[in-house]
C-alpha cells in the first residue's frame, strides 16, 4: 500500500492581502514580502524532500510553488483545479466594504453556511470536491513513501483538508 504524505501550501502575501481585499480568482502576483514568505518556507520545506509538486495556475501560488520546485530541481504543473474559491462580486472588495454592501450574505458566509459568496461564487463544497478531485488526478505521479506538495490557496487548502478528513463543509 502507498504511503504519501500530502503538503497544501498556501501562498505568500500580496497587496489585496495587506489591503484585506477578497482575492478568490482574481489574479493578484506575490509582492516583494510574499516573495520573500516563499523563497523562507520553499528552504523549510525542501527538507521533506518532496518528489511532486503542482500548484494553482494562479501566478501568487504558482510563483509559490516554484520556489520549492527550483531547490528540488522539479516541474510544477499548474492545474485550475488548485484555484482560490470563486468569490463573484466580493473580489476587489475589502471586508469593511463587504460587510457594508453584502452584510447579510457576508454574515451567513462567515457563519459557515453553505452559500455563493459575491452571488456568483463556488460554494465551499463545490471548491472541496475541485481540490480532491485534482488531488487524486495527481497522486498517480507520485511515487509510494514520497511527499506531495501543493501551492495553493488558503481557502481551498481549509475545505480540501477537510474534506479529506471527512469533516462537514
Amino acid at each position: 500500500m502507498a504511503n504519501r504524505q500530502l503538503v497544501l501550501w498556501r501562498h505568500g502575501r500580496t497587496s489585496w492581502n495587506l489591503e484585506q481585499s477578497f482575492q478568490g480568482q482574481t489574479d493578484i502576483p506575490l509582492d516583494e514580502v510574499g516573495e520573500q514568505q516563499a523563497k523562507n518556507a520553499a528552504q523549510l520545506l525542501r527538507h521533506l524532500k518532496p518528489t511532486y509538486i503542482a500548484s494553482s495556475d494562479l501566478m501568487r501560488a504558482n510563483k509559490t510553488g516554484l520556489e520549492l520546485a527550483s531547490l528540488l530541481n522539479l516541474d510544477v504543473p499548474k492545474d485550475p483545479l488548485f484555484r482560490e474559491t470563486a468569490h463573484g462580486l466580493w473580489e476587489g472588495l475589502t471586508y469593511s466594504e463587504l460587510k457594508t454592501k453584502y452584510e447579510n450574505e457576508y454574515l451567513n458566509w462567515s457563519a459557515g453556511q453553505e452559500i455563493r459568496p459575491g452571488t456568483t461564487g463556488e460554494t465551499r463544497s463545490e471548491v472541496a470536491d475541485r481540490m480532491v478531485k485534482g488531488i487524486y488526478q495527481h497522486i498517480v505521479n507520485v511515487p509510494d513513501n514520497s511527499v506531495f506538495v501543493i501551492a495553493t490557496h488558503g481557502g481551498a487548502a481549509r475545505v480540501a483538508a477537510g474534506k479529506l478528513m471527512g469533516l462537514p463543509a
